[in-house]
């Protein structure tokens, strides 16, 4: 028994290593696309002087000049100009939508327009992939000339939406993995058992024939469900030894995807009155803990 357990746990571990190998090789082959970023976020850059060169025009200055984009913050760029201009909210919040369309990374975004020298915020909006969630107030109404910057804050994404696509492609088949993982350690485990249900266990004066489910008390038999023989053959397996009550919900429901609290108590006192007929055998509780099938020891 000790020799299968063994080969067991070297099989679990050479199968999960094998899923984090899988799971690392997509990562590494994921992150290894960060060349695409490089010239994703510097053809931002130009789409973002693009509107500062169009809001220019749009004040009636085709003279002066856009200065320098700057990253202020991560994902947060500043948008400045040589000179003084006004602008229309509608022209910008058209002419940002139209130009972020060309960025695959702008879907979500938030502009503030700042009065240079000036903390507070002379106009402000947000725009997200679902429209309904743009926020757009005061809009038709011209702001006054002045020296602006304005800053335009992007969602954050933590990887790239090339890397999204190659991780989530990649998800069902890793999950496809974890279920193969699983599916072969669980039969491995009802091997285990199937090894001491070839022999029939003495239980005080009931003879506990797990292959074939019945208890045998002086000549008459008792028929036992599936369920009650597995939760018996775990205390007979371990006599007079506290059996948490977690480990029994492990092993007796894990396997048909659900764990059910209240059942085991049903099962455990159904099992009691089978018992019965020997006053030396009990299941009792050990609260806090678990049970424990209490009986003579030979």
């Amino acid at each position: 028994m000790q020799h299968s357990q063994g080969l067991l746990s070297g099989k679990s571990k050479y199968l999960v290593l094998s899923i984090l190998l899988l799971f690392t090789a997509a990562m590494c082959a994921a992150f290894s696309m960060t060349g695409g970023d490089d010239y994703t976020l510097a053809r931002r850059e130009i789409l973002l002087r693009r509107i500062g060169h169009e809001l220019l025009l749009q004040s009636g200055d085709n003279t002066s000049r856009v200065l320098p984009v700057k990253m202020i913050a991560e994902n947060e760029y500043q948008i400045s100009f040589e000179n003084e201009l006004t602008f229309l909210p509608d022209s910008l919040i058209n002419t940002t939508r139209r130009l972020l369309a060309k960025d695959p990374l702008a879907s979500d975004y938030v502009v503030n327009v700042l009065k240079s020298g000036n903390a507070g915020v002379a106009y402000g909006y947000a725009i997200s992939k679902n429209k309904k969630d743009d926020i757009v107030p005061c809009k038709g109404r011209r702001q006054p000339k002045a020296s602006y910057v304005i800053n335009i804050k992007f969602k954050p994404m933590a990887i790239n939406t090339a890397k999204d696509g190659y991780l989530l492609g990649g998800l069902p088949f890793l999950a496809f993995v974890g279920f193969i993982f699983f599916r072969s350690v669980k039969p491995r485990r009802a091997l285990h058992y199937e090894d001491k249900q070839t022999s029939i266990l003495t239980l005080g004066s009931v003879l506990f024939d797990a292959k074939n489910r019945k208890l045998i008390i002086n000549g008459n038999t008792i028929d036992l469900t599936g369920t009650e023989t597995r939760i018996l053959l775990i205390f007979a397996l371990s006599p007079n030894k506290t059996i948490e009550r977690s480990r029994l919900q492990k092993e007796i429901w894990e396997d048909e995807g659900v764990i059910v609290g209240r059942s085991l108590d049903m099962f455990i006192s159904k099992l009691r009155k089978k018992l019965e007929f020997d006053p030396d055998i009990n299941i009792v509780v050990i609260r806090g803990k678990g049970y424990k099938l209490e009986m003579p020891t030979l």
